[in-house]
């Protein structure tokens, strides 16, 4: 009963944040420039969807060899198909429906692939923090603006104020460092009592994994191989957000900086805790395209046009995996145990 009531909150969220994305636009406009759309760019979003998911799985078998399983890259990338068709119809669903994929086409146990796939989520946050520092240090001005037309009229800065945004990001870094140790030395001195809070508790469990989890990468047989593919995976996401430009007239004089912003956005989007990121994506994606100079339509028409075509293809390659999951042999438990059995002796 819980998560049904968890379940029809979130949507209730998702829907009204569509409606107050949508309330003031004009949709037989917005349909007739999909209608007049270039398409065929959706080839290549294809193709590096499926790209970035390959990468996915072969980084996945990665940290799952050292316990002893090495599912092949088409079993573990169907794993991750049905993961993020999952993901768009229920919230956090996907990483459970990815083990459990894999679970049943490789044997691997859903406690030890589960694991993995938490100490992958440590480095996708640890990438799109590094992919949001480079943004903010490549588009400092056009950022910066857009922060000071939020907060520095508050602070008595005017946006156009060059000092005004120096002065701004050296109080918020500033700020933020002060916090930060403040923060460490209460942490050290009321550990203890601290951790009698359940949230505190999920809070220190949750920093900690992370920790553990960036720290996993030095037992890797190949640790560069694994960075490689962390990178090549968000040179895909980047790539996708990139080409779809060029499907609509009003944004295909975008570049690839104004990519990288919408994928930072897209990415903070689809972590919210809603259906596929309905609503909080079409807020800070269009937001993101205004900062290039799209009209608040076209940056809307655009989002949505990025959303619906992501989503579309997440529910059919996605189901095409279920459909290969539900046909194909899963592999012998003998054979997957006595391959988890050798490795142990070897280690």
């Amino acid at each position: 009963m819980k998560n049904i009531l968890k379940y029809c909150l979130s949507l209730a969220i998702a829907g009204g944040l569509m409606w107050y994305v949508f309330k003031d636009m004009d949709l037989a406009a917005m349909w007739a420039k999909f209608e007049n759309a270039n398409h065929w760019w959706l080839i290549l979003v294809t193709l590096f969807t499926i790209i970035a998911a390959w990468s996915r799985a072969y980084r996945w078998n990665m940290l799952l060899e050292p316990l002893g399983f090495k599912p092949s890259s088409f079993d573990s990338t169907v794993a991750v198909f049905t993961g993020y068709f999952a993901n768009q119809l229920i919230p956090r669903a996907g990483e459970v429906t990815r083990c459990g994929t894999l679970n049943r086409l490789e044997r691997v146990p859903v406690n030890v692939s589960f694991g993995t796939v938490v100490a992958e989520r440590v480095f996708d946050v640890i990438s799109l923090l590094a992919l949001i520092g480079l943004a903010f240090i490549l588009e400092f001005n056009r950022l910066s603006d857009f922060f000071m037309s939020l907060f520095g009229e508050k602070l008595g800065m005017g946006s156009s104020n060059g000092s005004g945004r120096i002065v701004l990001l050296g109080s918020v870094a500033v700020l933020g460092i002060g916090i930060a140790v403040a923060a460490w030395w209460f942490y050290r001195n009321n550990a203890e009592r601290l951790r009698q809070n359940s949230l505190f508790a999920k809070i220190e469990g949750f920093v900690l994994g992370l920790v553990e989890g960036l720290l996993s990468v030095r037992k890797l047989r190949n640790p560069w191989a694994f960075v490689f593919h962390t990178v090549l995976i968000w040179t895909m996401y980047l790539l996708s957000s990139y080409v779809c430009f060029f499907v609509l007239p009003e944004s295909s004089h975008l570049t690839l900086l104004a990519g990288l912003t919408v994928l930072i956005m897209s990415g903070l989007g689809m972590s919210a805790p809603v259906q596929g990121g309905i609503g909080p994506y079409h807020i800070l994606v269009s937001s993101a395209l205004v900062l290039y100079g799209l009209s608040k339509e076209n940056g809307l028409a655009l989002a949505t046009y990025i959303h619906g075509t992501q989503m579309i293809l997440m529910l059919l390659l996605g189901g095409i995996a279920f459909i290969i999951t539900l046909v194909k042999s899963p592999k012998a438990e003998s054979q997957t145990s006595l391959s988890h059995s050798i490795s142990n002796k070897n280690v």
